[in-house]
């Protein structure tokens, strides 16, 4: 079949599902496109690679100085999510203190840009990835917040996943992509065979939980369409990602789903104690097996990958030799900028890495010790928002339980800490919100009759 043809297909189904899907909520505001285009380019592409155009040939100087369509992009997708936020009279002061771990998490990342080698890049990239936090604010702030919520991540994956298996298929100069040793890999809508799984698994998480929430009204007709048409998602998923390969994807898909079904299980919701304990309690068990017992390397070839994790360690091995300042690090996503990559690559002999394929080490190369501490507060104040949300379950509560439980062990051999999909996705799904203020209603006025007239207050649905 001619590629354009599938092109042509694909565009029309895919207006089709905006138009007649069963899922569809017609209460969500329009401004959840402004998001929706956010998480897209994060998901896949800068706006300049899908336009194939770009201001700089040198490597080193474009992750130093970035593009300057990009952005003008993102500034104003920033400047709309911020308008919204106005407009809805956000409370920024309440927001600030029922989120402080996240917010001195960002303070401290901003405050890095003082020491930072390239303070200008460090600032721009902090300043960029800010306008995400907006983002997912704007869906958060919506007068549906789980329907919000359902919207954007299910037009995301109708956009990517369907046109990640045609790119493929079809258009394998913007699909597939060569590693360092000449060996073929499938990025699909991604940049890479890593970001292309992370993008199954976050999409797979997705209508696993989505159809789980619905599954005790699967006797109405609609609901029966909507987990058929999550079905038909999940396996375009899974067969994404067996096509890249990505273990750690699949292992963490696997995982994901299994908490998000304990937390619906009759057990779990019997036994929200002991379920409040599992995810935490299977980290430390891998921690132990790896850390304490060394069984890393057997329990990588047990799910089909290397000893070495697929070069990984020796990768951490170069990382953990750069000289940088252990308690502040480099600055905010400034590691990998100026002479220090150019360093590395030399020491990895032809295996030129952007990342350190964990997010612990990334962390601490970017931020120091007091980045990681600060990322661990997060994570543990992020738990307990998410507990106090289990006992009674709420369908967001059990959607961040799954992405904290596989986030723990996504970051072991990837790096998705402090931005990606799964840090935005998680912050949809544990994130305090205050409520939007909405003007009160008096009762008709009985002055005449000595009465004091009793204000009624609309409670805001939430989530």
């Amino acid at each position: 079949m001619p590629p354009t043809l599938v092109l042509w297909i694909w565009l029309v189904l895919l207006l089709a599902l905006f138009c007649f899907d069963p899922a569809r909520e017609p209460k969500t505001s329009a401004t959840l496109w402004v998001p929706l285009t956010w998480l897209f380019f994060i998901a896949s592409r800068a706006p300049s690679m899908w336009l194939g155009l770009s201001f700089n040939s040198n490597l080193a100087q474009a992750l130093e100085e970035g593009d300057p369509l990009d952005r003008a992009i993102f500034s104003l997708l920033i400047l709309a999510a911020f308008v919204i936020l106005v407009s809805r009279s956000f409370q920024w002061r309440k927001f600030v203190t029922q989120n402080s771990a996240l917010v001195f998490f960002l303070a401290f990342a901003l405050l890095s840009v003082a020491w930072s080698d390239f303070p200008l890049a460090t600032f721009k990239k902090w300043f960029r990835d800010a306008g995400l936090y907006l983002a997912v604010l704007v869906i958060l702030t919506d007068r549906n917040r789980l329907e919000a919520v359902r919207t954007v991540l299910r037009r995301l994956y109708y956009l990517t996943v369907p046109l990640s298996i045609v790119l493929v298929k079809y258009y394998p100069n913007l699909g597939q992509t060569f590693s360092s040793w000449g060996d073929r890999e499938y990025a699909g809508v991604s940049t890479s065979k890593n970001m292309l799984g992370l993008l199954c698994l976050a999409s797979g998480i997705f209508f696993f939980w989505d159809s789980t929430t619905r599954w005790h009204q699967r006797r109405d007709k609609r609901v029966r369409r909507v987990i058929l048409v999550n079905t038909a998602f999940i396996g375009m998923a899974l067969y994404l990602l067996n096509l890249c390969g990505s273990k750690t994807s699949t292992v963490c898909l696997i995982l994901g789903c299994l908490m998000i079904a304990a937390v619906h299980s009759n057990f779990g919701q019997r036994h929200v104690s002991w379920l409040k304990a599992m995810a935490p309690s299977i980290f430390l068990l891998y921690l132990i097996l790896t850390v304490g017992f060394g069984l890393g390397a057997q329990m990588s070839e047990a799910v089909g990958g290397t000893a070495d994790m697929s070069d990984r360690t020796r990768i951490w091995q170069v990382l953990l030799s750069v000289p940088i300042n252990p308690v502040l690090g480099c600055g905010y996503q400034s590691f990998w900028l100026g002479p220090r990559i150019q360093w590395v690559w030399e020491r990895l002999t032809g295996d030129n890495v952007f990342e350190a394929h964990n997010g612990y080490l990334q962390t601490y190369l970017d931020l120091g010790v007091i980045g990681l501490l600060l990322v661990c507060t997060f994570l543990i104040a992020t738990y307990r928002k998410i507990c106090k949300r289990l006992d009674p379950i709420t369908p967001l509560a059990s959607l961040g339980f799954g992405l904290w439980s596989l986030l723990l062990l996504y970051n072991v051999t990837e790096a998705a800490f402090g931005g990606g999909l799964l840090w935005f996705t998680l912050l949809m799904g544990s994130m305090t919100i205050p409520e939007r203020a909405k003007a009160r209603v008096h009762a008709p006025s009985k002055m005449s009759l000595g009465a004091t007239p009793i204000p009624k207050i609309a409670t805001d649905r939430s989530q």
